[in-house]
């Protein structure tokens, strides 16, 4: 049987657990995002299937990490857990122990596992909005991050002899990732995120490079506070898609969190839905198998537009300005008046954009001097 062009995966169990009334995560995301996804018809387009999420199995969960780190996660997912184990990061305001939580850790896992099987297996683009939880390191939760499902994914990659390129385009530096490949260079890693100066997790500088074979195979794109639109596009046109292309990956995974948008409550960037259309589009254009993962984003509302407009320029479907009617009443049940799908086009105040841009040109100068080199790409993204 012929693969299924575009599949997203999805499942109504997301909506099964919670980290919690007052934590900045909330799983409703991604049944809001389903729902809007459905209503543009993007559920039920003629390349697009719907692939029920599964759960991940033990044995490949334990690719990455450790077996007592794992037993600690299943010791919490009873009904009633409370406590924690601060050896294992478990238990604080960051990382809250609750009911299903090692169920839920393996359920969003599951989805980029199956995910990476599909486009192995000849799928072409497949989005595990669930997915995305790069914070989590082998032996220890962190950034709302249990198990860290691309690191599991892309080892059962590797094993498989592909080479892989990993973007995550979240506010937050991709630490878990890159640490987990950091000697490796069978795996590309690129974040671009706010800088961690001042910002947790105080990591992704730019002399992060790898170590031993794996130097120059981790790549760092720190952001001022305030970097908008202008300045994220020409990280992704002289940074990012430039060293993708000259990595010649098997298979393209990129981390889609939307805590970049301007106005989500955690972050300091201000970029748009337009740079997700962008994103998406530019992805696509590379022509290989796309592994799409959500990640962060704790305005909720801005994740469903931002993830169903990366969905829709993913399998080319043009879509509309304003909302559906059907979701602004939803919305309008909640309280919530709404109306557009699109952000209108923003820039930041000069005040900000000159010192933000100024900063993101010191580091594309250091990386075309240091990095490019490495990869055979000349200043100006030319190979």
């Amino acid at each position: 049987m012929a693969a299924v062009p575009h599949l997203l995966i999805y499942s109504q169990r997301f909506s099964a657990y919670s980290y919690g009334a007052l934590h900045p995560f909330k799983v409703q995301r991604y049944r809001m995002t389903f729902e809007l996804m459905r209503e543009l018809g993007l559920t039920d387009h003629s390349t697009v299937e719907v692939r029920e999420c599964p759960f991940a199995e033990e044995e490949a969960l334990l690719r990455f990490h450790s077996p007592e780190y794992l037993a600690a996660l299943a010791g919490f997912n009873g009904a009633g857990s409370s406590g924690a184990d601060f050896f294992f990061g478990l238990g604080d305001v960051e990382n809250p122990v609750f009911e299903g939580m090692y169920d839920w850790a393996r359920l969003a896992c599951g989805g980029t596992l199956e995910a990476v099987r599909q486009v192995v297996h000849g799928s072409r683009i497949v989005f595990n909005m669930a997915g995305g939880w790069h914070h989590a390191q082998a032996a220890r939760a962190a950034g709302f991050s249990y198990i860290n499902d691309a690191v599991v994914a892309i080892k059962d990659l590797v094993r498989r002899r592909k080479r892989v390129a990993y973007v995550d385009l979240d506010a937050h530096h991709g630490d878990g990732v890159q640490n987990a490949f950091y000697d490796s260079n069978r795996v590309l890693t690129i974040s671009v995120h706010e800088t961690g100066r001042d910002f947790f997790p105080q990591t992704g500088f730019i002399r992060e490079m790898g170590r031993g074979k794996g130097y120059g195979y981790a790549v760092n794109v720190p952001l001022r506070p305030h970097s908008d639109d202008v300045i994220l596009e020409q990280a992704l046109r002289r940074i990012v898609l430039p060293l993708v292309t000259a990595f010649k990956p098997d298979i393209l995974i990129t981390q889609m969190g939307a805590d970049c948008l301007r106005t989500d409550p955690l972050t300091r960037l201000e970029g748009t839905t337009g740079f997700f259309e962008l994103a998406a589009r530019s992805f696509r254009a590379i022509g290989i198998p796309w592994v799409i993962l959500g990640g962060g984003g704790y305005d909720w509302l801005n994740v469903a537009r931002a993830w169903t407009l990366l969905w829709g320029a993913a399998i080319d479907v043009c879509l509309p300005d304003e909302l559906p009617e059907t979701f602004c009443n939803l919305l309008a049940e909640q309280g919530i008046r709404a109306y557009r799908l699109r952000d209108l086009p923003h820039t930041a105040y000069p005040s900000d954009f000159f010192p933000a841009q100024e900063s993101f040109e010191k580091v594309l100068d250091y990386l075309e001097r240091k990095l490019f080199p490495l990869h055979g790409v000349k200043p100006g993204g030319r190979s």
